[in-house]
């Protein structure tokens, strides 16, 4: 029951607004588009050494580029 509850706040979360980078947990950061496992980890561990300030800086992310990057852009935010 748990893991609905989780799953169905994810996806409510993409109704109401995007998925912020600097909070986000793995499955929240697999739901966008080209994000799977290994990217998010990468994506969390990257954070643990500095935050983003801007939705550029997830191409510091090794294996993120300008493809993903604008498959995700309108999607990621920093608050």
């Amino acid at each position: 029951m748990k893991k609905i509850i989780l799953t169905f706040l994810m996806f409510a979360s993409f109704l109401f607004g995007a998925v912020n980078i600097n909070t986000a947990t793995v499955d929240e950061l697999k739901s966008l588009k080209g994000i799977g496992d290994a990217k998010a980890k990468a994506i969390v561990e990257y954070r643990k050494d500095q935050n983003f300030t801007s939705i550029e800086d997830i191409k510091k992310v090794k294996g993120i580029g300008a493809k993903i990057f604008d498959g995700i852009k309108n999607d990621i935010t920093v608050k």
